[in-house]
């Protein structure tokens, strides 16, 4: 009995070769099962994760294996067995991501998480779920400034009410 094996034939090629091509430029991997989820609700996922720099892909299983492999990012098999597509992430925008698909399933869309690669990392959809639920950057750096500046505030008002009690009249130095 013959060998059976598989013909990879240019196009296959070139298909593996744009999908590495488009993969290379990302950190973070979000895989779902989409079946079921309509044209527009893809359509306002895809919207709605651009705004983030990101991308929502359907993908073809073993064309995606292969360019994860030839980049050094193996490990996400598993999940990608069935209709798979991707969530792709940039930089520090994998919660964000995240996020975004949790919503659209709160907002009726059928779609599943299966599990996550992001830094490197492989992640459970119950691991995803809960990055999802983190504050963004944005979020914190926000928080911490407040946070900082509260102490300044207060030292303000305080040497504020203490001029004003000692009769002084407050002025800046531009008058």
């Amino acid at each position: 009995m013959e060998n059976y094996q598989t013909r990879i034939t240019p196009a296959k090629e070139d298909a593996v070769k744009a999908l590495k091509d488009e993969f290379e430029g990302y950190n973070g991997y979000i895989f779902t099962d989409y079946r079921g989820m309509t044209v527009a609700q893809i359509t306002e996922l895809r919207t709605a994760l651009r705004k983030n720099d990101a991308q929502y892909r359907v993908i073809k299983n073993r064309f995606a294996k292969i360019a994860m492999k030839d980049l050094g990012k193996g490990g996400a098999e598993e999940q990608m067995v069935g209709p798979t597509a991707v969530a792709l992430a940039k930089g520090d925008e994998s919660n964000v991501v995240a996020k975004a698909l949790f919503e659209a399933i709160k907002n009726g869309a059928p779609m599943q998480v299966k599990g996550a690669l992001i830094d490197g990392e492989l992640m459970s959809v119950d691991e995803v779920e809960a990055l999802s639920k983190l504050p963004t950057k944005l979020e914190l750096i926000a928080s911490l400034m407040g946070t900082m500046k509260a102490p300044v505030q207060k030292l303000a008002a305080t040497l504020l009410a203490y001029v004003e009690s000692k009769g002084g009249v407050a002025t800046s130095d531009n008058e």
